[in-house]
């Protein structure tokens, strides 16, 4: 039997890979992006824990439209990338410091 403990020790670990990949990676911008993503999921799955724990299932409604914002953020976040490659001919987030194009 899966307990509680067991679904947030798992959540932790993935929020705490996601922070170490954040202040590790300080060159590739979409590694960053996926870094953030994993950071929603890690807080989603507990929110999928604690409803499968009280037996309430507006967390997984909750889920469902967090999962909605960090799509749209994310094709929002790809979008912003590819231009940028296109002006600049680089992601790398240390040539990121100029706003001229």
């Amino acid at each position: 039997m899966i307990t509680l403990f067991d679904f947030l020790a798992l959540s932790g670990a993935l929020f705490a890979i996601s922070v170490a990949g954040v202040f590790l990676n300080r060159k590739n911008l979409i590694l960053l992006l996926m870094c953030i993503e994993l950071m929603l999921l890690a807080a989603n799955f507990n929110f999928i824990a604690f409803s499968r724990y009280l037996n309430d299932s507006a967390g997984q409604v909750f889920v469902f439209f967090i999962l909605t914002v960090a799509a749209a953020e994310s094709a929002i976040g790809l979008a912003i990338l590819v231009v940028l490659f296109r002006n600049r001919r680089s992601i790398n987030v240390e040539e990121m410091d100029s706003m001229k194009g």
